[in-house]
């Protein structure tokens, strides 16, 4: 991934054009999207691409680049699929993105219906609410 360091000394994710960065990219959010077993609707909806570029991805044709919003939601999708690799071990490791949740946030809904309905912002706090059950802010 290219990384450009900003004024503030904080990182700044910028888009991808090199073919084969995009190509791992794009690999592990497939093998995330298979292992929560998410529709390709719903896998379309959470990297926000058009069902005709999600199968693409999916048979590994896809020959776009990654703007910045996709390349945050793939950052996004992979540090949710390490948190919960590093909280459970079970079940819920893959199938909690798709579980009914009750807790704040949530509403009944699952955590990919909540990332799906609130794009980048709800995706952040999914992400956040993995973090600090692991015991990190």
């Amino acid at each position: 991934m290219v990384i450009d360091v900003t004024e503030a000394g904080r990182q700044a994710l910028m888009p991808l054009n090199e073919q084969d960065r995009i190509d791992a990219v794009v690999k592990a959010v497939v093998r995330t999207a298979e292992a929560w077993q998410l529709s390709n609707q719903e896998a379309a909806a959470l990297f926000d691409v058009p069902m005709a570029t999600w199968g693409r991805m999916k048979a590994g044709t896809f020959r776009g680049k990654l703007d910045q919003d996709k390349v945050t939601r793939a950052s996004l999708l992979l540090g949710l699929y390490k948190g919960l690799r590093l909280l459970f071990n079970g079940p819920l490791t893959y199938g909690w993105p798709k579980t009914a949740n009750s807790g704040a946030g949530f509403g009944g809904r699952s955590p990919v219906d909540v990332m799906t309905a609130g794009g980048i912002p709800a995706m952040m706090a999914v992400r956040q609410h993995i973090d600090a059950l692991r015991g990190g802010v």
